[in-house]
């Protein structure tokens, strides 16, 4: 069943296709470090980019962060994700991993990334290799030197607005002094900084353009061939930074300078893309990055810029830090979550049948939203991702075991409620609350459940290796005795929906 696409998709495509047209057959002009121009747009269009070239971070730290990424490629620890997009299923041309607090998730293009927890105080994690032990206890070490790089430019960024001083350009390297970034920023204090620069997770990107026979041609400005398509990062907390890690995997003889008889940028070298978003007035930019380097997108910049990635010719990897926006995508909460609905069940029968204690329209409602989020945010977004997170860590094991048991007494709860509305004697009116609070979640259960397990069955899943095929989990045939309800709802959604013709005045 194909998704119809949200509101917010639907008005995207439409700018998308608005600016195409009135691009026609011409390009976008954009900048690269050889135009005379470059750093003085960057100074005013782009104050709050910030890039550190690879000479001002520590060698140590590029030697044991440059390892890490080898080790967890070493052990095949990074996927390509199959994501959702407009309603359809593509596979991305980059492979990830996510690294962060332990509990903690990610969600872009409709896939909740579980992590794989580095060693924080406290952490109980246990790795499958020691070698992927230090490369996890290694990106929270960057994590570190990231946030406290980030919480200093942000420092910059508001005494050089405060004194009203416009900066220069926005570069570190050998040759260039450190210097701020200048523009709009409301003088905050130093725990609001920390806070969008507390990067809870890093997501971790690879990609070898060599091997992958098609990559999309940038559509605005004629940039090239680009790995990761124009986008804002998806589902941070408001106005936080990011700071991504860089390593192109070319050997120090193959580095050199832009041939400034090219046009535009250097294709065999990778690049950040920058636009404002939906412009057309201003040029983007195109910047290098080299092996080490780090870029910064400050306060708004990734509400109010698009970003892309250009390939080059030699693998690259990248960590790219986040302050996740976790209010409804942590374990803690969903086992929250999962205790607020089972605190309507009364009593429980050795069979696994339950009474209820409310029959309330607002619990019904509430614990059949609940049972909707467990089912279709967490246990099959993970067993869609395949056995993959076996890879590192079992550290996810237990926990989507207890998921599923609650989900399992959520399937009992639903019963004990279908008992209820068909129950003789039971006042219309009251029938009609129960009915009306419960037919959406039901109707909505019953349509992700058909669209979830036709997206485990597509084409493009049973290509995928073994440890990564998605599994259709919790799945169960008809007349299976352990559960109450069957696993299609269409008989009993078309039965509720005659209940409540029946109860309507």
């Amino acid at each position: 069943m194909k998704r119809t696409p949200t509101a917010e998709e639907r008005e995207r495509e439409a700018k998308k296709l608005r600016l195409l047209e009135e691009l026609e057959d011409t390009w976008l002009p954009y900048l690269t470090p050889k135009d005379d121009e470059f750093y003085q747009q960057w100074q005013l269009k782009y104050p709050k980019l910030i890039l550190r070239e690879a000479a001002s971070v520590p060698e140590l730290l590029h030697k044991e962060v440059q390892q890490a990424f080898l080790t967890l490629h070493k052990h095949g620890c990074l996927f390509r994700d199959l994501v959702r997009i407009q309603g359809k299923d593509l596979l991305t041309p980059v492979s990830r991993i996510l690294i962060g607090n332990p509990g903690c998730t990610y969600k872009y293009l409709n896939t909740r990334l579980f992590t794989v927890p580095w060693p924080v105080k406290g952490s109980d994690a246990k790795y499958n290799e020691a070698e992927i032990a230090v490369a996890c206890q290694t990106f929270l070490k960057l994590n570190s030197y990231l946030q406290v790089e980030t919480i200093q430019a942000l420092e910059e960024l508001a005494a050089k607005e405060k004194a009203n001083i416009d900066a220069v350009p926005v570069c570190i390297g050998p040759d260039f002094p450190r210097v701020g970034m200048g523009s709009s920023f409301d003088g905050h204090d130093e725990i609001d900084m920390k806070n969008r620069a507390a990067y809870n997770v890093t997501l971790l990107n690879f990609m070898d353009p060599q091997k992958m026979p098609y990559l999309k041609e940038e559509p605005y400005f004629g940039m090239g061939k680009m790995a990761v398509s124009w986008h804002h990062d998806e589902n941070l907390v408001d106005r936080s930074a990011v700071a991504v890690y860089s390593y192109s995997c070319e050997g120090p003889e193959e580095e050199s300078e832009d041939d400034p008889q090219l046009e535009g940028r250097d294709p065999d070298i990778w690049h950040v893309g920058f636009k404002i978003s939906w412009d057309i007035e201003t040029p983007g930019l195109a910047i290098p990055l080299h092996q080490g380097d780090c870029y910064f997108m400050l306060d708004d910049l990734n509400a109010t810029h698009q970003h892309c990635v250009l390939a080059g010719l030699p693998p690259r990897f990248s960590s790219t830090h986040r302050v996740a926006e976790c209010s409804t995508g942590t374990l803690e909460y969903i086992l929250q979550r999962c205790q607020v609905a089972l605190q309507n069940v009364r009593e429980e029968a050795d069979n696994g049948e339950i009474s209820l204690k409310s029959l309330e329209s607002v619990v019904l409602k509430q614990g059949e939203e609940i049972h909707n989020e467990v089912e279709f945010e967490w246990l099959r977004q993970f067993w869609f991702q395949g056995s993959r997170y076996k890879k590192c860590t079992d550290w996810w094991c237990q926990p989507m075991s207890q998921l599923e048991e609650m989900w399992r007494k959520m399937e009992w709860l639903t019963s004990a409620v279908l008992r209820e509305v068909r129950r003789e004697g039971v006042p219309m009116e009251q029938k009609n609350e129960m009915l009306t609070s419960i037919l959406a979640s039901i109707t909505t259960r019953q349509n992700l459940r058909r669209e979830w397990h036709a997206r485990c069955q597509s084409r493009i899943a049973r290509t995928l290796p073994a440890d990564q095929k998605p599994e259709c989990r919790p799945y169960w045939e008809k007349g299976d005795p352990s559960m109450p309800l069957p696993f299609d709802l269409t008989e009993i959604v078309s039965e509720l929906r005659g209940l409540l013709l029946e109860t309507r005045p």
